[in-house]
């Protein structure tokens, strides 16, 4: 296991090396312990570690800045590598720009030699939401005002979502019948009355009560068999594609030709994992397969994003809930072509939603 003592040992080591070159070099000594009006340097470097724990990323990078002392204790790729083992199963959101390049696991990421030549701090950096919002650049306000003056003379096309996946109908609360009694999250913007083989329809939203946009539910089959099969706890052969035939299994092999034409205009997907339970790897080979399906280049361009909400009923510190980074890892989403994103939600109160959207606007073109 990587623990805190792994990480001791190194900041130990780094901080004997630092003071025994200096002794060397010029004669200076390590500062006494017992000095009055203690600094950062003279405690203990499991005092030093304990307050690093406490920081921020863009803190500690700033404490490195302070010194040559602090620059090396700071830089220490064990120190970077706990704060991702530890930090990763927290983050609410991950995506096709921020995804780890190591795996979600509590032994050692990479061995002894690899270790030199892993930056886990600029790792760290490009992967850590708090970093990724920080370093988000907002466009000039001169730059928007043209934008916006162009924009006035180009028709306004909706984007238009597919939403799809088991925690659409496997969870306690509807995900969808949550958004849509939610007008002080996302307002109703038009309610069409056409349904899909009575399995989908579509409704318009209004997301910063300004930019219109239209989800299409599609649910594996009807609402009777649905319910049925959630109080049953079994799963379902989703109608929306075509499977072997003579084959018991739920590998999907294709898309129904019902559903292609829609799926073909659409402008992004909507993926709801249900997160409440593991799942065997069957399970999520059977929806990493639904996934690769709708985003087949033949149905449709690679730019379209997907958007994975990671979906629990409610928070409850209680329940168990599957790592936003282990879901990405489980429906194999760093081999897309596609742009992604995996952001954690709540069906009952509809936590994290919004930050989806708007990634999955920014994603299919929309100005924000």
């Amino acid at each position: 296991m990587f623990g805190r003592n792994i990480v001791l040992q190194s900041l130990r080591s780094i901080r004997d090396r630092f003071f025994d070159t200096r002794q060397q070099s010029d004669g200076w000594s390590e500062p006494d312990h017992d000095v009055t009006g203690p600094t950062l340097d003279n405690l203990s470097v499991d005092m030093q570690f304990h307050i690093m724990t406490f920081l921020t990323p863009q803190d500690l990078c700033r404490l490195g800045g302070t010194s040559t002392y602090w620059r090396s204790m700071v830089r220490d790729p064990v120190l970077w590598k706990y704060f991702l083992l530890r930090d990763l199963p927290q983050w609410q959101s991950v995506d096709h720009l921020s995804m780890p390049e190591v795996k979600l696991t509590g032994v050692s990421l990479l061995g002894d030699s690899e270790m030199k030549q892993f930056d886990y701090m600029a790792e760290y950096l490009r992967v850590c939401p708090a970093c990724r919002n920080e370093w988000r650049q907002e466009p000039k306000a001169t730059f928007e005002s043209v934008t916006c003056f162009f924009n006035s003379f180009v028709p306004v096309t909706e984007p238009q979502f597919a939403m799809f996946g088991p925690g659409l109908e496997q969870l306690q609360f509807s995900l969808f019948t949550k958004m849509i009694q939610s007008p002080n999250i996302l307002p109703i913007a038009g309610i069409p009355q056409r349904q899909i083989d009575a399995i989908g329809s579509g409704i318009s939203f209004k997301y910063k009560d300004q930019h219109r946009f239209n989800i299409i539910t599609l649910y594996s089959t009807n609402k009777t068999e649905r319910e049925r099969a959630r109080l049953e706890n079994r799963a379902l052969r989703s109608k929306l594609f075509v499977y072997q035939q003579n084959s018991e299994s739920n590998m999907p092999v294709d898309l129904d030709p019902l559903f292609n034409q829609m799926c073909q205009a659409v402008n992004g997907f909507i993926f709801v994992a249900n997160v409440e339970t593991e799942g065997s790897d069957r399970t999520w080979e059977e929806q990493s397969a639904q996934i690769r399906i709708m985003l087949d280049p033949v149905v449709g361009s690679v730019s379209r994003p997907i958007l994975v909400l990671s979906c629990v009923s409610r928070e409850d510190t209680e329940r168990h809930r599957i790592p936003c980074v282990t879901v990405a890892n489980h429906l194999q989403l760093s081999s897309l072509s596609n742009p992604w994103m995996v952001q954690n939600t709540a069906a009952e109160t509809l936590t994290g939603l919004l930050d989806g959207i708007d990634w999955l606007l920014r994603n299919s073109g929309v100005k924000l």
